[in-house]
């Protein structure tokens, strides 16, 4: 009965371990961080909408304001989340 591990050597073994449990960690903190950066964007692109919808034409361009603060909070963190990610899988640029 051949094992393959047996033909590995600790550093190959151990090099395998910490990339799956720096996958896991990568990902579950990159999703967070997303998830973050979604609920982020979305809850302030809402107050924008608000904003002009109450002040109507002046206040528009604080409601667009707030709205694009949002989508850039969002795109920020999905960058951020991205690379997270991809470091935790060991990803190289």
């Amino acid at each position: 009965m051949n094992n393959n591990n047996n033909n590995k050597g600790a550093g190959e073994q151990l090099g395998g371990a910490l990339n799956g449990l720096t996958s896991t960690l990568g990902n579950t903190v990159g999703a967070v961080g997303r998830t973050t950066g979604n609920v982020t964007g979305a809850a302030t692109r809402g107050v924008g909408d608000t904003v002009t919808a109450a002040t109507g034409s002046y206040g528009k361009p604080v409601g667009d304001a707030v709205g694009n603060v949002g989508t850039g909070v969002e795109g920020g963190l999905g960058d951020v989340s991205k690379g997270v990610e991809d470091a935790g899988n060991w990803k190289k640029q």
